[in-house]
């Protein structure tokens, strides 16, 4: 049988137990500290892992568990479609968060509190509400027996938010086979409204914005190499100085704006919708049409070059050899040997670039059969809405799926308060999600799992 119309009760157990499983991830610690040594990690999805294999099974589904590294567990479950010739769908997302300081919230960051209709939490955002979305739905249809128009494959991934090494990224270079005859794949950051005038009527309406490219990342550090000497001792091969002048360098450096064709295409959308053009010598007085979305479009506007961390010495009278700092490097599709060569540039020869953990750019289609469809899912929830794409400023696992050949989408459907600052919510202070933006995203990923 296909995916029946549900009935009430079917559809409000789907609810519900999206926000309740919503609630219970949060109150899972799975603080992913980063770095590639497994004695430092202490346990990270484990008992997220545990979690999801209960729920599937108590409903007859039979999951796969793939361990990558000890600790490291990543969750699979297949729903067969009708037409298995056709390229399957993968739903997914990861079970690790980033850390929270308790002591700068103002709830308890793993207890889940419901205040003013908003689950608060870590991970309310990114992403365990649509890994309660998705565990909702892959259980409601396994108890009504549906079977969707093609092959459904639910993933949780480990280690995300530490560039999926031991996630994703593994699984691609190791067990490529286990994505194979899977076309399309939907994930995180992406799907969510934010609200325009229409320049038609004067009235407010919602604009759910389809992710559909990301920009790649190279994280790293900065290494200077110097002479080691004596703090009473001049030295003008200081490697701190030289890191210094490097970063000062990169610091100074102003990366031009490049409009990608998914931000020209959002940008086109939002001026159709509003009537308000932009420009691209002076994109700022546009920028705030976009909501809570603003920070991570602007982010997405040009290549950019971060210093995250810094490490050297051992003695305030001892001048070290080497100096470090951390960089985090983000470049738009297609920019990454012009960026590693500009900041082989700017750093000089005294200081090298090395390179710990790449994630790949990547560019999905923006039309299309499953474009459509999940166009059609959002509409049919919020009728007179619209869906625009756009770029994401940060990567998601859809980047290594991409390296399969695999279009990957943004498409957590959140119907959003217009006055909800979201992107500074993903890894931010007393991040949180609307309880009925929950509910809302599945019945949109029911109606898209019933349509795809």
């Amino acid at each position: 049988m296909s995916i029946p119309e549900p009935t009430a009760e079917q559809l409000r157990l789907l609810e519900d137990e999206a926000v309740q499983f919503t609630r219970e991830l949060i109150r899972i610690d799975s603080t992913n500290y980063g770095g590639d040594d497994p004695a430092a990690w202490g346990p990270v999805e484990p008992e997220v892992a545990d979690y999801i294999t209960e729920r599937l099974r108590e409903v007859g589904l039979e999951p796969e568990v793939h361990e990558t590294a000890p600790g490291r567990p990543n969750v699979f479950v297949r729903i067969p479609g009708e037409d298995a010739e056709r390229g399957g769908l993968i739903l997914h997302g990861h079970m690790d968060v980033v850390p929270a300081r308790a002591e700068d919230w103002s709830v308890d960051p793993f207890a889940a509190e419901i205040r003013d209709g908003m689950i608060y939490g870590r991970g309310a955002v990114d992403m365990k509400d649509m890994v309660a979305m998705l565990l909702a739905l892959a259980r409601h249809l396994a108890r009504t027996g549906a079977t969707p128009p093609r092959n459904l494959m639910f993933a949780f991934f480990a280690d995300e938010e530490n560039g999926s090494v031991w996630g994703s990224r593994w699984l691609a270079d190791h067990q490529p086979e286990l994505f194979a005859g899977y076309s399309d794949a939907i994930s995180e950051v992406g799907g969510y409204s934010i609200t325009l005038p229409e320049r038609e009527t004067g009235k407010d309406v919602r604009a759910y914005l389809l992710q559909t490219s990301e920009r790649g990342l190279v994280w790293g550090r900065l290494r200077a190499h110097g002479r080691a000497g004596h703090g009473s001792v001049p030295n003008d091969e200081n490697a701190i100085v030289r890191l210094a002048r490097a970063i000062t360098a990169i610091d100074d450096h102003v990366f031009p704006f490049e409009f990608v064709a998914s931000v020209r295409d959002l940008f086109d959308g939002v001026t159709e919708i509003t009537g308000q053009g932009w420009d691209a010598e002076d994109i700022e007085p546009f920028l705030p049409l976009l909501g809570g979305a603003r920070q991570f479009v602007r982010g997405a506007l040009r290549d950019s070059a971060n210093l995250t961390m810094l490490d050297s010495g051992y003695k305030v009278n001892v001048i070290p050899q080497t100096a470090e700092a951390g960089i985090d490097l983000r470049y738009l599709p297609g920019h990454r040997e012009s960026l590693l060569s500009l900041i082989d540039e700017l750093i000089g020869e005294h200081v090298e670039l090395i390179i710990d953990v790449e994630g790949n750019d990547a560019d999905a289609r923006r039309d299309g059969p499953f474009v459509e469809a999940m166009t059609a899912a959002v509409q049919a929830e919020d009728p007179g809405s619209h869906v625009l794409p756009y770029c994401l400023s940060a990567g998601t696992d859809n980047k290594v799926l991409a390296t399969l050949g695999i279009n990957g989408y943004g498409f957590v459907p959140l119907q959003l308060p217009p006055d909800l600052d979201f992107a500074p919510l993903f890894h931010g202070i007393d991040e949180r999600v609307p309880v009925e933006a929950v509910r809302f995203g599945a019945r949109v990923l029911l109606r898209l799992a019933r349509d795809c």
